[in-house]
């Protein structure tokens, strides 16, 4: 009998044993379970981002890129510099320093290019119905934008914001849209149309070589003739001039006249992106198509210019030409060769 009851006790403990570590974990569950039903219903739910990010579209991308670039991230305000596989998202911000410029392919087939010295901010980017309707819309918060759209189909919708305007892009369109410091703004069309709506509710149609300026209180001017871009005539791209016996060079630099242009501003550097310390000379307000670049030393140098027009409108700069200071050859340049037997 003893035997047989301290048996049944042992059996009776283990029992109690498991049912006591069975509750513990049951009460773990629920205490875990409590605690993340609270950080859910006070932080949200920490993976809906990781979900968003996995079913979200293919975005707006980087065709090319030069000089420093820089992406802020709507969804996580993180900084980064601009990639070859960094996507572009609704709200996401594109800035581009003083010699940094972008190429944007954008989801209707437009191309956005970012000057130098820019900020843009994509609202939005999307596509569907297999391309046949889309909706891409883009603000210019600082600097120079240059949008160029392909032929579009009656779904498609482009749109370029300022802080004073809304312009509807039309199918194959070029435009450009300045936003400066001073709070004015510049509206350029060189090819195709767009329709411009400012604060007020008032609509224009700008149309291939037109301009319109934007005051500071938002009216838009009337359309004007797009002031076309000096063509620079010397020295040739790429020409190459003998400093003189004191060691250095004055270079001439000539370009044709636009119809319209009334003052010309010249800019020589180092760097073909005109940065402020590779500036070698600026010269504003020049009324001749010439300008003479004196004490150049030996050493590859850059120029460009642009033109403005008495109604105050300002050209585009013309492409950077090149031209090499070097000094004189020395010898003959003629090779001797022995006679070998």
């Amino acid at each position: 009998m003893s035997t047989r009851s301290s048996h049944f006790q042992f059996d009776w403990w283990v029992v109690q044993k498991r049912a006591v570590h069975f509750a513990i974990a049951i009460g773990v569950v629920l205490l875990l379970s409590s605690a993340a039903a609270v950080y859910v219903w006070k932080f949200g739910n920490p993976f809906s981002r990781v979900a968003l990010r996995t079913n979200l579209p293919a975005g707006a991308r980087f065709e090319s890129f030069e000089g420093d670039v820089r992406v802020i991230h709507a969804a996580t305000r993180e900084v980064v510099l601009a990639s070859s596989d960094t996507q572009l998202y609704p709200g996401d911000t594109v800035q581009t320093q003083a010699d940094g410029r972008a190429r944007i392919a954008m989801a209707d087939g437009s191309t956005v290019v970012v000057r130098p010295n820019s900020t843009i901010i994509i609202r939005d980017n999307a596509s569907s119905d297999g391309g046949k309707k889309s909706n891409v819309h883009v603000v210019v918060d600082s600097g120079q934008m240059l949008v160029r759209t392909p032929e579009q189909t009656e779904g498609a919708k482009n749109v370029v914001e300022t802080a004073k305007t809304t312009n509807k892009v039309g199918s194959q369109t070029q435009a450009s849209f300045v936003v400066n410091p001073e709070g004015t703004e510049q509206i350029s069309v060189t090819a195709g149309s767009l329709e411009n709506k400012n604060r007020s509710g008032e609509t224009m149609t700008l149309r291939s070589g037109e301009f319109v300026a934007v005051n500071q209180s938002g009216t838009v001017s009337k359309p004007q003739r797009l002031l076309e871009v000096p063509q620079p005539a010397q020295p040739r791209d790429l020409e190459k001039i003998v400093v003189g016996n004191n060691g250095s060079a004055n270079v001439t630099l000539r370009w044709l006249k636009p119809q319209s242009a009334s003052q010309y501003r010249v800019e020589v550097a180092t760097s073909p992106f005109f940065v402020p310390e590779g500036k070698v000379i600026e010269r504003d307000r020049l009324d001749a198509t010439q300008f003479s670049a004196n004490d150049l030393r030996p050493g590859a140098y850059f120029w460009g210019v642009r033109a403005t027009a008495i109604s105050g409108q300002t050209s585009d700069w013309s492409e950077p030409q090149k031209f090499i200071v070097a000094t004189p050859s020395t010898g003959s340049g003629a090779v001797s060769v022995t006679r070998l037997s």
